[in-house]
């Protein structure tokens, strides 16, 4: 700072305040309170109280038959629902030395990769709009509707799909599902394309978001970091290429890294 100004900034310094953000109403998602204090608009200190949606999963397993605990894996992140089925699928067939199909470890991972485009839609879209974009998260709800869509068509449920089994899936592929599922991927990426041009180069997106949220990889590694988090710290980790699972062996993909550790680094992970 200019010596000049010094005197300027000593004489308008702030007060530190101490903002409660949340709990909001346990009935809406992901909440949490945070105690942040903040200087300014500097965040000097943020002290996070979990637990407000604690619903007792595991206890309510103990009294279920292995098919029962299925539909309550996929609550635990309605964003995401085939992934977490899919993980305790994987779980009880390891544990049951069950082998699985083949074909129905390709339906799964179509499942699972489909749960993971919805839930970065829904990301990108949420964080857009939390720093002030309010239009993309229109355009990835029309994506969201198509795999919802494709969900309803095989599974029934549009949301949480049910669809996974221990051993398999609970049926084969409805007719159609193929076709109106390439016809999707086919237009992704020109969709995607529309996302960037909204957010990537947006120079107060960039603002509000470049160089916030700084997570350096050892601070991600020591807090257990993982997916696009700790990819946006540096490290290639993708536990589908290290530790292959349902034939991810047999895909070729990409693993995008950022270097930038912050919040900007993470949009750009997910939207790669």
């Amino acid at each position: 700072m200019p010596q000049e100004l010094s005197h300027v900034s000593e004489a308008f310094r702030s007060e530190k305040l101490e903002l409660n953000l949340g709990p909001h109403h346990p009935s809406t998602h992901g909440v949490f309170r945070a105690v942040v204090e903040l200087d300014g608009e500097i965040v000097v200190d943020v002290i996070p109280h979990l637990g407000y949606l604690h619903r007792g999963y595991e206890k309510t397993c103990e009294n279920k038959h292995y098919h029962q605990i299925i539909p309550l894996t996929e609550r635990c992140d309605y964003m995401a629902a085939s992934a977490n089925s899919l993980l305790y699928c994987l779980t009880v067939e390891k544990l049951l030395d069950v082998e699985v199909p083949e074909r129905a470890q390709v339906i799964r991972v179509m499942m699972a990769e489909l749960s993971r485009i919805f839930s970065h839609l829904f990301w990108l879209g949420t964080h857009g709009h939390d720093v002030g974009a309010m239009t993309p998260i229109f355009y990835m709800l029309r994506e969201r509707e198509e795999i919802m869509n494709l969900f309803e068509l095989t599974a029934g449920g549009r949301l949480m799909p049910n669809y996974l089994r221990i051993g398999g899936v609970i049926q084969d592929l409805e007719n159609g599902f193929v076709e109106r599922l390439r016809a999707f991927t086919d237009h992704f990426d020109e969709r995607v394309d529309e996302y960037e041009e909204l957010l990537t180069k947006n120079p107060i997106y960039v603002d509000r978001t470049r160089g916030i949220g700084i997570l350096p990889l050892k601070d991600a590694i020591a807090l257990g970091a993982s997916g696009p988090v700790i990819r946006a710290s540096g490290m290639a980790w993708d536990i589908r290429k290290r530790e292959p699972y349902s034939g991810y062996e047999n895909y070729s993909f990409d693993i995008p890294v950022e270097t930038g550790c912050d919040a900007y680094s993470r949009y750009l992970v997910r939207v790669a």
